[in-house]
């Protein structure tokens, strides 16, 4: 083979390569049904506060994430730091629910709420994020919501809230993941069958120095009176009603003693 024809077959070689590259690249992107951002999640020391997602649909707004569920039409989860300086208490006023603009299949439509007898129930509460109107109206997506009853969600669930923010108050800086447990056979209400949780989740993690600790809640959606401490359960237990590894990110000797605690007297309860 002379001199030129080998050249000639190196060039053709390459080209191939680069094509097949390229191709497979694009087959790539065409199969990843995680929609992203630029944006990190990750914290000053490193830290990804994520969940895993059962779905693979991750939405990524400015001030929280969430793991959108099409089936149940609502998210799996949604996931916010809370620090001391989010806690003001302007009042904005308050917006329309809409559908999400990034959930490609849609978000549910807020009519489905509609004489149904359920609140639209806040994940990620607007009183988290009244820093900034923005922030605070990003709230009333509707793939933030889930059905409540009103005096779970006005009760014991908002009691839940208030307690969170004041810990965010006395402990600088939180992460937060919460949900509904979504299962099988849930009653539905809505053209679009929006599932109504029997049970909703709270994970609080407070990842700083000296202490880094860990509380989860697990609560029957209806009514309770009774102190909030009577609902904490470990997060090994959520994990295993959802199927979600929350907190994959923390070293694996951390994540095993802070996901397998049920304790709490290290938690301010007043």
């Amino acid at each position: 083979m002379t001199a030129s024809r080998k050249i000639k077959v190196v060039v053709l070689l390459i080209a191939l390569g680069v094509s097949f590259w390229l191709n497979n690249s694009k087959e790539d992107s065409k199969s990843t049904p995680v929609e992203t951002s630029v944006k990190t999640n990750k914290t000053n020391n490193g830290f990804n506060y994520l969940p895993t997602s059962t779905t693979g649909v991750i939405i990524h707004h400015e001030n929280y994430q969430l793991s959108y569920n099409e089936k149940h039409e609502q998210a799996e989860w949604v996931a916010y730091s809370l620090k001391k300086s989010d806690i003001v208490y302007t009042n904005h006023k308050r917006p329309f629910f809409i559908s999400d603009p990034k959930v490609k299949s849609k978000s549910a439509d807020w009519r489905n709420y509609k004489r149904s007898g359920y609140d639209r129930g806040h994940l990620c509460p607007a009183g988290d994020r009244r820093f900034s109107k923005k922030a605070h109206d990003e709230t009333f997506y509707t793939s933030n919501i889930s059905p409540q009853e009103h005096q779970f969600n006005a009760g014991i669930w908002n009691k839940l809230e208030q307690k969170t923010r004041y810990w965010a108050k006395k402990y600088d800086q939180l992460y937060v993941v919460t949900g509904g447990i979504l299962k099988n056979n849930l009653k539905a209400i809505g053209k679009e069958n929006v599932s109504i949780p029997e049970e909703f989740y709270k994970i609080i993690l407070d990842y700083s120095e000296p202490e880094i600790k860990a509380i989860a809640f697990l609560m029957p959606h209806k009514e309770s009176s009774k102190p909030l401490y009577e609902f904490v359960t470990s997060i090994d237990e959520i994990e295993k009603k959802t199927g979600i590894d929350f907190f994959p990110s923390l070293p694996d000797d951390l994540e095993n003693r802070l996901e397998k605690s049920t304790q709490y007297k290290n938690w301010s309860f007043r």
